[in-house]
């Protein structure tokens, strides 16, 4: 692999750009990779970016690793969750109860909101973590919860 010489030059909107081009003379067919400076995203740990490739603009949304280990495995498939019996939800933080989306009877599908609970001044949606119906309720809007109080039953 050849190596790689990289220079910073000014970007079009005023920050710092990094350009990577192969080192040596530039062949014809590998154009310079200019990547502009990094723009966080409110609160959410990623950062923007914009890449100039051959004059195609692109902007690509960066995220550290551990987060997206973490968002993977709060979203994962149904295949993955247990599928027979009732399962309890519990609360993961204490809070809030801002809204509650069912009622005993409902069916719901894996990732369906089931209600909204305020922590530290943020909305989290609590879903389902597999498809069912809901057997009990056991709170309410504007009910204080405290860790793992149990929250809703899926049957």
């Amino acid at each position: 692999m050849a190596a790689t010489a990289v220079r910073v030059s000014p970007f079009d909107e005023g920050g710092p750009a990094v350009v990577v081009e192969p080192a040596g003379r530039r062949p014809a067919r590998r154009p310079p990779v200019v990547l502009g400076p990094p723009e966080r995203l409110d609160g959410t740990g990623r950062t923007r970016r914009e890449v100039v490739l051959d004059g195609w603009r692109f902007e690509v949304e960066l995220e550290p690793e551990s987060r997206a280990r973490l968002r993977e495995r709060a979203t994962r498939t149904t295949d993955r969750a247990v599928h027979g019996g009732r399962i309890d939800v519990r609360a993961v933080i204490p809070g809030r109860v801002l809204s509650v989306a069912v009622v005993p009877g409902d069916r719901v599908g894996a990732g369906d909101r089931l209600l909204v609970v305020e922590a530290m001044k943020m909305q989290n949606d609590v879903r389902a973590p597999r498809a069912g119906t809901i057997g009990r309720v056991l709170v309410a809007a504007g009910q204080t919860i405290e860790l793992r109080d149990l929250l809703v039953e899926i049957e």
